[in-house]
């Protein structure tokens, strides 16, 4: 092997071994500020479930109240609430970690899209979560309080009630993702806004199965669920209607507009010399005869 090529395998290595290093200090931060988080709000882990389970409790009949039934639920159950809401407040510091690791590859036009889709996506989420808290959880605990045979006295589970309100945050929030997975599919040309506004009653029936899917077996939580789902994705087809371009009307000069702002480092020269490279490349291509079959 020449000099030349053990320096350009040498070179690659020690890209990837600071890519590999990169990587890790950027994980370990996130690991960090999620113990962080957990660490202050440990303290306050009692008052942290009063509030998430405020909503049952308010509703519950008079003289009864939530039970632990394993050995272990009143330590565990709050630990894994922390914990979980630490991830959760932790999400924007995470996202600006694996930002921070992946914008360097990314082009100026994709980073231009990328912020504005990463925020809104994180922001939908959130509401997703603060609409199941305080909008589905009433109406659903009213509605299973109300059905208990005569004679039943509700008191809930605490471990049972945690992985019930789990469920439905998390249901809610990627379901609340809808818009930003519409603009996406829309933008990558996997689709277009009037092959999707066809298939709307198939797109209504898929959220009613997802609701279904993923939320408790009664119609009230699926269709609680399914009818934000159908209204986001308008609002998806919506914003893609206004802020995309369909693929068909992209001109050379837009192409050349992106080219152009992705390589805004290069002189004019080497701008030329690309184009030139591109066109030579094109009309070779055109001149290739049809392969033999």
């Amino acid at each position: 092997m020449s000099e030349a090529a053990e320096e350009v395998a040498q070179d690659k290595e020690q890209s990837l071994m600071d890519h590999l290093k990169e990587l890790r200090d950027r994980l370990m931060r996130m690991v960090l500020s999620v113990l962080i988080i957990f660490l202050c709000l440990f303290a306050f882990s009692e008052q942290i479930f009063s509030f998430v389970a405020q909503p049952l409790l308010a509703l519950m009949p008079a003289g009864t109240s939530m039970i632990a039934t394993g050995v272990t639920s009143p330590f565990l159950v709050p630990f894994k609430l922390v914990l979980m809401l630490s991830v959760l407040l932790a999400v924007p510091y995470l996202l600006h970690q694996i930002w921070g690791f992946v914008a360097p590859g990314l082009y100026r036009h994709e980073k231009r899209l990328a912020g504005p889709l990463l925020v809104s996506s994180v922001a939908l989420f959130y509401f997703g979560v603060a609409f199941a808290y305080f909008v589905i959880f009433p109406i659903l605990f009213r509605f299973f309080i109300s059905i208990a045979p005569a004679g039943v006295a509700v008191m809930t589970d605490i471990g049972q009630y945690l992985d019930f309100i789990i469920a439905i945050f998390f249901a809610f929030g990627i379901a609340f993702e809808v818009p930003v997975a519409t603009f996406l599919l829309i933008l990558a040309g996997v689709t277009t806004p009037d092959a999707l506004a066809k298939k709307r009653p198939y797109i209504i029936i898929g959220a009613f199965v997802v609701g279904m899917l993923l939320t408790p077996p009664d119609v009230i939580s699926q269709s609680l669920l399914a009818v934000p789902m159908w209204l986001l994705f308008e609002l998806g087809l919506l914003l893609s209607r206004i802020f995309l371009k369909p693929r068909s009307v992209i001109t050379e000069n837009d192409e050349y507009e992106l080219l152009e702002e992705d390589h805004q480092d290069l002189s004019d020269d080497d701008m030329d010399s690309m184009l030139d490279e591109a066109e030579a490349e094109e009309h070779q291509n055109r001149k290739q005869p049809p392969p033999k079959r």
